[in-house]
């Protein structure tokens, strides 16, 4: 090390702590590169001889193992940045600026802090000062040239990968149900359990259209699926348990099951907080599809199939694609078109009378802009219509229809035994395993001993466990497809319209013989409901129904009711008006008889003026009007009405009154008469209309 570079180390430098970085990439390199590591480590004798005590001398190797090429997963970079920002530094050493990072980003933060800092960088070449130019410069172009290695080094590893994938020959991590064969070529597990059950899988999906529902038919069964391990100390051992949802979305999405090789389905990048986020790149732009490189369980329109339907089936686009059938009774749910925008409509349920009605609602362009909603076709009475024809165009397919669902119920039950019977014999063959394993063992070796017979325990547990749920699986099977349901099934099919009818048809099953049969209806809602079908044929057909009325039509409160309640409030209270009608007959828009509030809520609702108010437009005074007027207190207001000196009326169902001036002069105190007291003046009866 030459004068001039020792010179740039002062007594400020020396004055703060030396920090020592240590790093190697890979777990492998620390275990196998270790001249690099010790390498590294020496650099602490260079700061000794540069004047830093041993004492401050700070090494930071926490970051063994970690890659350089960003600085979010190393606690021991940030912590050595932490430190020179906080001014503890004098001088950062590090064998190459490749061991500090291989970002540009990171790098030239550490110079920028260290500049300010005025911090020391050595490597094996020399000490550098980040606050004069010349030296900053050098060690820019140091982090680039490092930042470029990295660069070049993961290309040539790449371009070996990516040209092996183009031939088909690249080695990858193969789904449940596909291994490679001793000669490298990929086949179909031996295991004939396996098979099985991703058959029963995709042909599940087929009949049900939905990953959920396939998920819960196999745990309706109590069906069992394989799965491959990817981790862990059993890493590529098999085992079986419940179906995932997650799993099978996996399932279904990879090609592989259809006989294709397939390489770059996924891309990696960084975000801002420098972790690597992985998404699905779209299928025109994978690296590397050959179709029909080896055995599968699917073509491969079958699987472009299956993935249209979960396109099809996701919530995200459900206003502008079809959804799969469900539970609920709206009978064209996913198959209604707008026609007024073109837009696929939803379906929104509401309840009435113990009912659930459907309406089928055309909101996507109002929920995006906030505006109102295109249109609303209440669904019963549509629902009805349509059904009725579809009765009448099916009835000559009756026949054949139910006896395909018979095979395919028979089908459906004789595959889902073949599978029960297979775990059955899984488990007795783990069984005899583990009996032979503990058979074998020596009876003094009472250690091995006892974990073999707990082994051999819980291996026939499992094993009546499997058992039983085979016998309750054949139970069940024989409750759905014993001859009596079979004549049920055969004499429903003559009659199809008393089997649409049918209570224990479910709605779904309803939708599924629906969509084999329409493409989509198209609705328009003016003076009438304009329902327009078309047939998977090709063939059309119009329908016209009434529009509804609304349900503030309903509920309208008749003019005649109306006009009596506004005569009556021209002499009667509320409470005296709703005893009135109730009287004369009268009844609500509901059919309920008339209350107080329900007098108040219709005055309000069409804007008529209350007793108050009516007297107050003719005339009357108030109890404080009254009293200033002449000269009195209120309580002598109230004397004088309870004697019938002033005439008082009536305007709540409080007693509150209003007064008439007298026109002529009060009487004097000892002519006064008390007359009796009258809760309500007005006679009921007085102003009947």
């Amino acid at each position: 090390m030459n004068t001039f570079q020792q010179e740039k180390v002062s007594a400020s430098h020396l004055a703060r702590n030396a920090y020592l970085y240590v790093r190697q990439s890979t777990l492998r390199q620390v275990l196998e590169n270790t001249e690099s590591t010790k390498r590294q480590y020496a650099l602490r004798q260079r700061a000794i001889t540069l004047g830093w005590p041993s004492d401050q001398i700070v090494v930071i190797d926490c970051d063994l193992g970690q890659s350089g090429a960003s600085a979010a997963d190393r606690a021991g970079f940030q912590q050595l940045v932490a430190e020179v920002g906080l001014g503890r530094a004098g001088i950062v050493l590090g064998l190459e600026v490749s061991r500090l990072a291989r970002s540009s980003s990171d790098w030239h933060r550490l110079l920028e802090i260290c500049a300010l800092t005025q911090t020391l960088i050595l490597d094996e070449d020399g000490i550098y000062d980040p606050g004069h130019f010349n030296d900053r410069l050098l060690l820019g172009l140091k982090g680039t040239m490092s930042e470029a290695e990295l660069h070049i080094l993961r290309a040539r590893l790449l371009g070996g990968v990516l040209s092996k994938a183009r031939r088909g020959e690249l080695r990858c991590g193969l789904p449940v149900g596909l291994v490679y064969a001793p000669d490298g070529r990929v086949v179909r597990d031996p295991d004939q359990g396996v098979q099985d059950a991703l058959r029963l899988f995709f042909a599940t999906f087929c009949r049900t259209g939905s990953a959920f529902k396939t998920v819960q038919s196999f745990r309706t069964q109590g069906l069992r699926f394989p799965q491959r391990l990817r981790k862990g100390p059993h890493k590529g051992e098999l085992v079986w348990g419940g179906l995932e949802h997650a799993q099978a979305l996996h399932l279904l999405h990879n090609p592989r099951y259809a006989g294709a090789f397939v390489y770059g389905r996924r891309q990696t990048r960084k975000g801002v907080d420098g972790k690597e986020l992985t998404t699905m790149r779209p299928r025109e732009e994978w690296l590397v599809l050959i179709r029909d490189a080896h055995q599968g369980y699917l073509s491969w329109d079958e699987y472009e199939g299956n993935v249209h339907q979960l396109r099809e089936n996701a919530q995200a686009h459900a206003a502008h694609r079809r959804t799969p059938p469900r539970e609920g009774p709206a009978l064209l749910q996913g198959l209604v078109l707008c026609g007024r925008c073109g837009r696929r409509m939803t379906v929104r349920y509401h309840h009435a009378v113990r009912r659930i009605l459907p309406d089928y609602i055309c909101q996507r362009e109002g929920i995006e802009r906030a505006e109102r909603v295109c249109q609303v076709v209440p669904g019963r009475r549509l629902d009805e219509a349509i059904g009725a024809l579809l009765v009448e165009a099916m009835t000559p397919l009756a026949l054949e229809v139910a006896l395909a669902v018979q095979e395919e119920l028979t089908a459906r039950a004789a595959e889902a035994d073949r599978l029960r019977a297979q775990q059955v014999e899984r488990a007795r063959h783990e069984a005899e395993l583990a009996q032979q394993r503990f058979m074998q063992v020596h009876p003094g070796n009472r250690l091995v001993a006892d974990v073999l017979e707990a082994d051999w325990n819980e291996k026939l547990r499992a094993l009546r466990e499997a058992e039983d749920s085979y016998e309750r699986g054949r139970a069940a099977d024989r409750l759905v497809l014993d001859d009596d349901q079979r004549k049920a099934i055969l004499a429903l099919a003559t009659d199809f319209p008393r089997l649409w009818a049918d209570p224990n048809t479910p709605d779904r099953e309803r939708k599924r013989m629906v969509r084999l049969i329409l493409e989509d209806v198209t609705l328009v809602r003016g003076d009438t409901i304009s329902c327009h079908l078309r047939f998977k044929s090709g063939a059309t057909h119009a329908l016209e129904l009434p529009a509804p009325v609304s349900l503030g039509e309903l509920r309208r409160t008749k003019p005649s009711v109306i006009r009596a309640m506004d005569t009556l409030l021209d002499d009667h209270t509320d409470r005296e008006t709703a005893e009135v009608l109730n009287k004369r007959g009268y009844k609500s828009s509901e059919g309920l008889p008339f209350t107080r509030l329900r007098v108040r809520a219709l005055r309000e609702a069409h804007g008529l003026p209350d007793r108050f108010s009516r007297l107050r437009a003719a005339g009357k005074l108030t109890l404080a009007e009254m009293a200033a007027r002449l000269g009195v207190c209120t309580a002598t207001v109230k004397q004088w009405r309870d004697y019938g000196v002033l005439t008082a009326h009536v305007y709540n169902d409080k007693g509150e009154c209003l007064f008439e001036m007298p026109t002529d002069s009060l009487p004097r105190k000892g002519t006064w008469k008390r007359p009796r007291r009258q809760t309500h003046p007005a006679s009921i009866e007085r102003g009947a209309v």
